[in-house]
């Protein structure tokens, strides 16, 4: 075997991992080579499976992975007859550094001191396609040694790999002419090395939101998985030589303890990711639903019982961990930036006061003792920053003093008015309060401070609804309130603008947001014991009883007005007029509505969209009318539909219709679209009704985008029950997601359907004028059929949704104000659900006037009011058995 340098900490030879003796004498027996390469390889494989299974080190395992590839590689070198003379085989990158995993890449370079014979380049070429061969996901490069200082010269990704190179096989002047030409005083020098480093990392946490804590984390590449140590450690390499993570406390950037923390963050992580390889059986770096219960259990996390799930609290670790070496991230990062860009500057400082002051730009302790002597200061830090809008962060040695003093906030830490009063002082700053609060749980602050809120760090709820964790969620919806209040917010419609300027003590809305879910896990109602929180909470801090009252009722209520919006028939003027005296006045209005918003778009960022806006905006008008009238003089019905007609006839009188024509449509309407229909949606389908001939029926029109907030879709013809069923399947079949239908018979035999839609893969109103025309063209073709039509789902059910299965559940309940029954329909979301609860309907006898449909991740929670075939409240037992048993049995089908 030829000469092998840098071969660092990777584990001795072991028989049972790869056994060279046996595999030469197998080829000398014939076996193919291929063949009995891949038996090695697999039994290597193999031995680290059990190895792993039995409890060994991971740090060893991943070692012991490396050096089993390193035999094969060299062997196969050996048989490849390349000069050693001339050709230099490395390893680099993640196998470089002995960090090597199930299904981690190999990668290689292969180095020339000259321009590459023809039988040469062949040979390299025979070399590589053997390792693809014998299943190795091989990544190479072929350069000179001038190549790999040009190349990496110019691209810092090569740069890296190459920093981490280890020579295998061949020529070591060749390995010490590549160190050369890629050492610091040739190319990337440490400072410039460092701030692209710090770019790159800044770039790749900005693709998954800032967060690690998302549903699904990617253990690798997201913010405090593994490329965060890798960071810190080619930093550390470039500038001090450093050739591990005790390396950082030889040179005195970490203290032992954290030396510890970090070293015990990155084995978790890489058991993870170990784990995640054996399950997978390749390459896998997310932490998908697909192997999350199965790593959980393999981790020994059992489900408690009526508590939480074991995987829950496998994530909840996990999240920890990623919270802790973010923590360490920024702190060394922020060393390095001293060490490497400010040593040899001037220090500029700034006093503030005599607790703390600005070198350089980061805020920094005047000295050591400021924490001891003055424990607030732990909490002065973050008002400091808001204050001082111009200090770009935290200056590292003071990071370091906040972790090792936090153990000061304590119970009388939390009791001392100076304490409370610097909290609600940064609370009710008008600048950084989403900013600044995310910091103080990063560093571990407000966790201490709010023990309710350091209960949920890191909880998370294994559904698709909620796509964070309790804690950061929390902080995403304070925030997005922040954001109402901000001018140059993209986020922020001008109605929250509004409103939020409005707002008498914006900080009521930031504590309710704080607050909202803190009770999470518990076991208990989150929303009502929350609320008790929040008012502990407010008379703590000094609030008084009028504020600290109408922030747990923020708290108790924040699903309230979402709900209503969701699953009640907000068209009807009782149901506007019962949340109106359930809100109470104004105040409670307009605090719920932009609370709500946030709440929802800070869950998930696909669920919000313009059907939800525009939902919740029409819940907030309609019920600011309904309070200026006053709550006991609420709108009658007759004054709605008159109120409705006369908007809508003065419209059309504007038109060339005249006034006979416009109310003779309207006798056969009846009063109940009157109620469920605004007066621009009358207009539209008054003028439709009019012009219209028979021969022209079914109509079918679309209007793109709607103060609905979607995708309007109008079906009037003769009424036939199928037409319900058959809309379902051919909008489900185009990729349109329906969001509301309007059902209405006519008593001379026809109906008008109204859909609200959006396109199932953007969640947003049709953009297309070619695919409208393609939606009306396929409905009215299908309609015009005497019989139902049902076409196949093109959707495939998405991956994430084959983990959850929800029991299919369809209850009844009366609506006698508008003699129908409600049927509720709780289920697993997948493609078609709505199509098979319309062929149930049908199938059963029974006539839909209208449907509220909602989906909270993987979870269907639709309402369907409904009728007999003469229009009347279903009260047959046998109808409702029918219904629960054909909408159960069909969900139930894969």
């Amino acid at each position: 075997m030829a000469a092998t340098l840098e071969l660092m900490h990777l584990a001795a030879p072991d028989p049972a991992l790869f056994d060279a003796r046996r595999l030469e004498g197998e080829i000398r027996r014939g076996a193919p080579p291929v063949a009995a390469y891949r038996e090695a390889l697999a039994l290597g494989r193999e031995h680290l499976k059990q190895a792993f299974d039995m409890g060994a080190g991971i740090d060893g395992l991943c070692a012991q992975r490396a050096w089993l590839i390193d035999q094969i590689l060299v062997s196969a070198w050996r048989e490849a007859g390349l000069d050693p003379g001339r050709f230099a085989l490395l390893a680099v990158g993640g196998y470089g550094r002995g960090e090597l995993h199930p299904g981690s890449d190999v990668d290689v370079a292969i180095l020339t001191g000259t321009e590459t014979l023809d039988e040469e380049h062949q040979r390299i070429a025979g070399y590589v396609r053997f390792l693809w061969d014998i299943g190795l996901d091989i990544g190479h490069s072929v350069r000179t040694v001038e190549d790999c200082g040009t190349e990496a010269g110019s691209d810092i990704t090569v740069m890296t790999n190459l920093m981490e190179a280890r020579l295998l096989s061949g020529s070591p002047a060749l390995y010490r002419g590549m160190r050369e030409a890629t050492a610091p005083d040739r190319i990337w020098p440490p400072a410039a090395f460092f701030e692209a480093k710090l770019a790159e990392q800044t770039a790749r946490h900005a693709r998954f939101h800032g967060t690690a804590h998302n549903l699904e984390p990617n253990i690798k590449l997201g913010p405090g998985g593994l490329r965060d140590i890798h960071t810190i450690a080619w930093v550390a390499k470039r500038q001090f030589g450093a050739e591990s993570l005790r390396g950082l406390l030889d040179h005195g950037f970490l203290s032992e303890d954290e030396q510890r923390v970090l070293s015990a963050v990155q084995s978790f992580l890489w058991r993870v990711r170990f784990a995640l390889h054996l399950l997978a059986g390749r390459r896998e770096d997310r932490l998908l639903f697909d192997y999350q219960r199965h790593v959980a259990a393999r981790f020994g996390y059992g489900d408690q019982e009526g508590v939480q799930l074991g995987v829950e609290r496998f994530m909840k670790h996990y999240y920890r961990m990623a919270m802790e070496l973010r923590q360490l991230n920024e702190m060394l990062l922020q060393l390095f930036r001293e060490a490497i860009l400010e040593s040899q500057r001037e220090a500029r400082i700034e006093p503030l006061n005599k607790r703390f002051q600005v070198r350089n730009g980061y805020l920094d302790a005047r000295h050591d003792q400021v924490f001891e002597r003055y424990p607030c200061a732990l909490l002065e830090v973050f008002l400091l920053l808001q204050q001082h809008r111009e200090i770009e962060g935290v200056r590292a040695s003071t990071i370091r003093l906040i972790r090792d003093h936090r153990h000061l906030i304590d119970d009388k830490f939390r009791k001392n008015l100076k304490s409370r009063a610097l909290f609600m002082e940064i609370i009710r700053q008008p600048r950084g309060i989403g900013h600044e609060l995310a910091r103080m749980h990063r560093y571990g602050v407000l966790g201490a401070y709010l023990p309710v809120f350091g209960a949920v760090a890191g909880l998370m709820q294994f559904d698709l609804f909620h796509v964070y964790t309790v804690d950061v969620h929390t902080l995403f919806v304070v925030q997005n309130l922040r954001r109402f209040s901000d001018p140059e917010s993209a986020e922020a419609t001008e109605m929250c603008r509004r409103i939020m300027a409005q707002l008498p003590k914006p900080e009521l809305l930031y504590i309710a947001g704080l607050y909202h879910d803190i009770a999470k896990g518990r076991g208990a109602d989150h929303s009502e014991l929350g609320g008790r929180y929040a008012a502990e909470f407010c008379n703590d801090h000094g609030l008084s009883h009028f504020d600290a009252r109408l922030v747990a009722w923020l708290v108790e209520h924040h699903l309230l007005m979402s709900m209503t919006a969701q699953r009640r028939d907000i068209s009807d003027p009782e149901v506007i007029n019962e949340f109106a005296r359930a809100v109470g006045d104004r105040v409670r209005l307009d605090y719920l509505y932009l609370l709500t918003i946030a709440d929802i778009r800070g869950t998930n960022p696909s669920l919000w969209n313009s059907w939800k806006d525009a939902l919740l905006t029409e819940l907030y008008d309609g019920t600011l009318r309904a309070l200026r009238r006053g709550v006991r003089n609420p709108l009658e019905r007759e004054e709605w539909i008159a109120e409705t007609k006369g908007e809508a006839l003065a419209t059309l009188m504007r038109s060339d219709l005249r006034k006979e024509a416009i109310l003779s449509v309207w006798r056969i309407l009846g009063e109940e679209y009157f109620v469920r229909h605004w007066p621009d949606e009358i207009t539209w389908h008054t003028e439709a009704i009019a012009r219209a001939r028979e021969e022209d029926l079914p109509l079918v029109l679309i209007r793109e985008m709607t103060r609905r907030g979607g995708t309007e879709i109008f079906i009037y013809g003769k009424d036939h029950d199928h037409v319900f069923a058959t809309t379902t399947w051919v909008l489900d079949h185009l990729g349109i997601t329906i969001m509301d239908a309007r059902i209405i018979r006519s008593p001379d035999g026809y109906s008008l359907d109204t859909y609200i839609v959006l396109e199932a893969g953007t969640h947003q109103a049709i953009q297309s004028e070619g695919y409208s025309r393609e939606i009306v063209t396929v409905l009215r073709e299908r309609l015009r059929g005497a019989a139902p039509v049902e076409l196949k789902v093109n959707r495939r059910l998405d991956r994430q949704l084959r983990h959850f299965r929800i029991p299919t559940e369809v209850s009844f309940s009366d609506d006698p104000a508008n003699a129908r029954t409600a049927m509720e329909v709780i289920a697993t979301d997948r493609p078609g659900v709505l199509a098979q609860i319309a062929r149930a309907m049908r199938f059963c006898g029974v006539r839909l006037q209208s449907a509220k449909v909602a989906t909270f991740g993987e979870r269907v929670e639709d309402i369907f009011y409904i009728t007999d075939a003469h229009d009347r409240p279903v009260e047959d037992p046998l109808k409702l058995e029918c219904l629960r048993y054909s909408i159960t049995t069909a969900l139930a089908q894969p």
